[in-house]
């Protein structure tokens, strides 16, 4: 059974490549590429940066090096190592849910953040921090979209976005099988599909885990 990898670049290929050392046959085919915003630094200090995607600290720019001085709050491994690699010293790592990461680091002594996001975001609780975001990407569809394999195929679904969207661009939809990050993701996919799974906890290994479950 085909697994139809649909995020962005460079997360679908380390995504395909996870995939295939667990035996599985992945075909790459994002829905969305990862766009640069121009963006500047707001005025004032913060205490530290807030990343709930791994896009964000490759898109810094300028901002590179004064940022990577400051913490860096990061959302799930994958986050926390593209926050490294862009020169960040002092990195916390965070579970899935950025408002435990908030209140983690609320309870560290942060009382303002500077966060670096995506146009497409997803809103949370601040607590008693003061956050500032700074749009500094933006995933845009790829058009025309991508061609699919042909079902049976089954297709790993990271965000709502990317649910509606593959949608779509799937035709009719009953002869392919979904995996998805959370329920909600599985949700933003609608009904019609072969098999629906979702995985056990809204990261990449998870959601190959359930995927693999449906290939068999």
């Amino acid at each position: 059974m085909t697994l139809i990898v649909l995020r962005p670049q460079p997360g679908a290929d380390a995504t395909a490549a996870r995939a295939r050392a667990l035996g599985l046959a992945a075909v790459v085919a994002p829905l969305f590429d990862i766009v640069a915003r121009p963006w500047s630094p707001p005025p004032g200090r913060f205490d530290a940066v807030l990343l709930t995607s791994a896009n964000a600290p490759r898109a810094l720019g300028e901002a590179r090096e004064a940022l990577a001085r400051l913490p860096a709050y990061a959302v799930g491994a994958a986050t926390a190592a593209a926050a490294r690699a862009a020169g960040f010293a002092t990195v916390v790592a965070g579970a899935s849910d950025v408002a435990d990461l908030v209140r983690d680091a609320a309870g560290a002594g942060v009382a303002t953040m500077l966060h670096l996001a995506g146009a497409d975001r997803t809103r949370f609780d601040p607590g008693p921090i003061a956050i500032t975001t700074r749009i500094v990407y933006a995933a845009e569809a790829v058009d025309p979209a991508p061609r699919l394999p042909p079902a049976p195929a089954v297709a790993l679904l990271h965000s709502g976005r990317a649910a509606r969207r593959f949608r779509e661009v799937a035709g009719p939809v009953g002869g392919y099988a979904i995996a998805a990050i959370s329920a909600k993701v599985a949700a933003a996919a609608g009904d019609g599909w072969r098999a629906v799974a979702i995985a056990a906890r809204p990261d990449d290994d998870a959601l190959l885990a359930a995927a693999a479950g449906l290939c068999q």
